[in-house]
């Protein structure tokens, strides 16, 4: 699709950090900076990072303002979201997609910030990464080795081994080799955003999925809704994440059955059981850039240069 502008970063590199969704008090955010700066970096903090509106950090503009801000300034050299939430689709209408396509840098985030990960990278061209935020817990080994491998990657090929990932607890379906674009994350925003300016790409992608405290049910509902507009039938491939706290409180159907259900007659690759979203290790995964599944190794392995 496209190769990126940027390049590796050394550990003294400086990162700024936003809030896009919801907030969190200052003594949180504070702790988790310091835990955060414990990496080796330096940072440099949001305008509006402490700022509170209901279920919101800060009004639209300004949360906007803060992103804009940060692909803008020089001195900044990767942006990794505080939380996710709810908010990023109230403040993407304010993204200045030209200075962030002139300014690409690593972003980092997850769950709501699907939205704002998806939108970039198809917008901006270049690739942005499903990972841990400051919120996140750094402390656990395998999600800071991932974040810290994948920032500061000087060669060609990241390759992910899932043997290696998922100590053989994950499955595969339809087996064989694919390729694609990986696209998506949160599987709430992905359905949500359906018919919006921020819809992902399917079309001969590979699509992320993950979730967390969804009834089976509400996940039914969402991958049924992708299967009835023809969405999920245009995919190469699927990779399913943590789907955490997402049980049948009745002992009816469960999330296996879903995928029994919906997905597996689609008679598309599907690799189940992967370290990503909700829950530790969360390891970071590139959206926006291209990968080839080699069924033969179990090994997903990255078809584009990250950094230049």
């Amino acid at each position: 699709m496209f190769k990126n502008k940027l390049t590796s970063l050394k550990p003294s590199a400086t990162i700024g950090i936003v809030a896009p969704a919801s907030p969190e008090s200052r003594d949180f955010i504070d702790r988790k900076i310091d835990l955060f700066k414990s990496l080796g970096f330096k940072i440099k903090k949001g305008k509006h990072l402490y700022d509170n509106y209901g279920y919101l950090a800060g009004n639209d503009k300004d949360r906007a303002e803060d992103l804009n801000t940060m692909f803008a300034d020089k001195e900044v050299q990767a942006i990794i979201c505080l939380r996710g939430g709810y908010g990023s689709v109230r403040m993407a209408p304010y993204l200045n997609l030209k200075l962030i396509k002139k300014n690409p840098k690593p972003f980092f985030g997850y769950s709501d910030v699907t939205l704002l990960l998806n939108y970039i990278s198809n917008k901006c061209k270049f690739t942005t990464f499903h990972g841990p935020m400051i919120a996140s817990d750094f402390n656990d080994i395998t999600t800071r080795e991932y974040f810290l491998n994948i920032i500061s990657h000087d060669n060609n090929k990241v390759i992910y081994n899932l043997n290696d990932i998922c100590h053989d607890n994950y499955l595969i379906w339809n087996k064989k080799d694919f390729s694609g674009t990986i696209v998506g994350g949160n599987l709430s925003i992905i359905s949500s955003t359906i018919g919006t300016p921020y819809e992902i790409r399917f079309n001969n992608n590979i699509l992320l999925v993950e979730d967390v405290n969804e009834s089976p049910y509400s996940v039914d509902r969402m991958l049924s809704q992708l299967i009835s507009c023809g969405k999920l039938q245009k995919l190469s491939g699927i990779i399913i994440g943590y789907f955490t706290n997402c049980v049948s409180k009745d002992n009816k159907l469960n999330f296996e059955d879903i995928i029994r259900e919906k997905l597996i007659p689609l008679n598309i690759p599907i690799i189940q059981g992967v370290k990503i979203g909700h829950d530790y290790p969360n390891i970071t995964l590139p959206i926006g850039c291209k990968f080839k599944f080699s069924s033969n190794e179990n090994l997903l392995i990255q078809k584009e240069i990250i950094f230049k």
